[in-house]
């Protein structure tokens, strides 16, 4: 069945259709994220529509839109940091434009939905998906299906504290959040917090691939920090899989690095989860999306109809 997905990010749309049993790629296309006004977000997330339904020749054909932030389940309000569409509807100002239907899921939950469906988690019945890139978040689906969440919220490990021991050990200050809290596992744990430890302990702004063979002393802080991450995941929710994605998990050998940190932190012989990459990549976002949009019912609106009513579903 051919669907399409939208990942709406802070700096690009990226628009994919799919087709198939196993939602593969057909075409992809990238345009920038407008910043300057929901409007023109808005139009933007339309000429992506557009595009996709002008080359699948299906103007009503499921799609769904992947995004940072939390869609509150029973008004379809969004709330999201890094692009301008806080405190707006987002799938039904769409919808009222289309006389259609759209579903929006965070990213992070589309991410596991991707990948516990075909993915690199297919196999397994509990999924977690852990995105490692600017920020720290996570999804999670059971039998290949999302996760109920109360308030749309999606696994918000990133704004879980870190352990005092952790950063005692390595002699860390807790540092302010984008959230406005301190402390948060997202100011070590991600491509920002792994630019921090280097900043911190070498004077230098150094990013993640530039510490590559030059400061494993960096990555290793940063390895024993994430592994805590993972138990915390572990003690929380016993998935059978997480699944890595994001930036930081293109890393070199970083899932036998994190497997080893993981296992360091773990009580006496206890069951570990699995440790993987992402099979899909980075078009996992827009496949989850299209994937859920494709399994909702079918409820476009007559002609006649005015307006649109969108679907939500459980997202951050």
């Amino acid at each position: 069945m051919i669907c399409g997905g939208i990942d709406l990010g802070g700096t690009k749309i990226e628009a994919r259709l799919f087709d198939g049993p196993d939602c593969a790629t057909v075409k992809a296309r990238r345009i920038a994220t407008p910043r300057d006004s929901y409007a023109n977000l808005l139009d933007a997330l339309l000429e992506q529509i557009d595009w996709l339904t002008e080359l699948a020749g299906a103007p009503n054909m499921p799609i769904g839109i992947a995004f940072p932030g939390i869609v509150t389940p029973d008004t379809g309000m969004v709330f999201a940091s890094n692009i301008c569409a806080s405190g707006q509807t987002l799938a039904g100002d769409l919808g009222a434009k289309l006389r259609r239907t759209f579903v929006t899921i965070n990213d992070c939950m589309a991410f596991a939905l991707s990948e516990s469906t075909g993915g690199a988690a297919s196999d397994a019945h509990v999924v977690m998906g852990l995105v490692l890139g600017t920020g720290v978040g996570g999804g999670i689906c059971r039998g290949g299906a999302l996760d109920a969440r109360l308030g749309g919220l999606a696994v918000e490990i990133g704004h879980v504290p870190l352990s005092a021991d952790a950063l005692t050990r390595h002699d860390l200050p807790r540092l302010p959040c984008g959230c406005g809290r301190r402390g948060c596992t997202e100011t070590y744990v991600s491509g920002t917090g792994i630019a921090n430890i280097a900043e911190l302990k070498t004077g230098q702004r150094l990013q993640a691939p530039e510490l590559v063979g030059t400061h494993e002393d960096i990555l290793d802080i940063w390895a024993d920090i994430a592994g805590e991450c993972l138990m915390t995941i572990h003690l929380m929710l016993a998935p059978d899989c997480i699944v890595l994605g994001g930036g930081l998990s293109n890393l070199p050998n970083v899932s036998e690095r994190l497997n080893l940190a993981m296992k360091h932190h773990a009580f006496g012989d206890m069951v570990l989860p699995q440790l993987v990459q992402a099979q899909h990549g980075d078009s996992s976002g827009a496949r989850g999306a299209a994937l859920l949009a494709r399994s909702a019912p079918a409820t476009n609106h007559r002609p006649d109809q005015q307006g649109g009513v969108p679907r939500h579903f459980p997202t951050r």
